[in-house]
């Protein structure tokens, strides 16, 4: 009987080692991390916390008020970066992060104000969904909005 025990009582632990939690601000730091690289036009550490293939999105009303859908893609994106001229300085505010658990799943909401060169572009919100694999937490999907007009929503 005592045997029994122990050998659940060490299961348990075990499984608990394997199971750690994930927090919000691990969640914070994958996105960090994902906007580290994007400002400092570092790809490959972009890539070490996206999937291989990422679908991303842009939603945006034209000046005159069509709702639009962009559907692109993360190589596209990164491929963007890479060949973003030197000059060319791109900076992503982050003014806030919602974030939100469940298992192996997270969302993160991040409303953003964008400048270039240090000039106010647009802004919007990022919602990036996150997911638990054998390497760790990768983004899995990405959509922003963007809006050139008021920022307060």
């Amino acid at each position: 009987m005592i045997q029994r025990i122990t050998l659940l009582l060490l299961l348990s632990f075990s499984f608990s080692l394997q199971a750690q939690d994930f927090t919000q601000e691990d969640a914070k730091a994958v996105i960090d991390t994902f906007f580290e690289g994007f400002h400092k036009g570092d790809t490959t550490l972009m890539r070490s916390v996206l999937l291989k293939e990422v679908p991303t999105y842009t939603v945006y009303t034209t000046p005159n008020g069509e709702k639009r859908l962009v559907t692109g893609s993360v190589d596209r994106l990164l491929e963007g970066i890479a060949q973003r001229p030197a000059e060319q300085v791109w900076k992503e505010e982050l003014l806030d992060y919602a974030v939100q658990i469940d298992g192996d799943l997270a969302q993160v909401w991040t409303p953003y104000r964008f400048y270039l060169n240090g000039n106010f572009s647009h802004c919007g919100a990022n919602a990036f969904t996150l997911i638990q694999t054998n390497d760790g937490w990768r983004i899995q999907s990405l959509i922003d909005s963007r809006r050139k007009g008021s920022c307060e929503q």
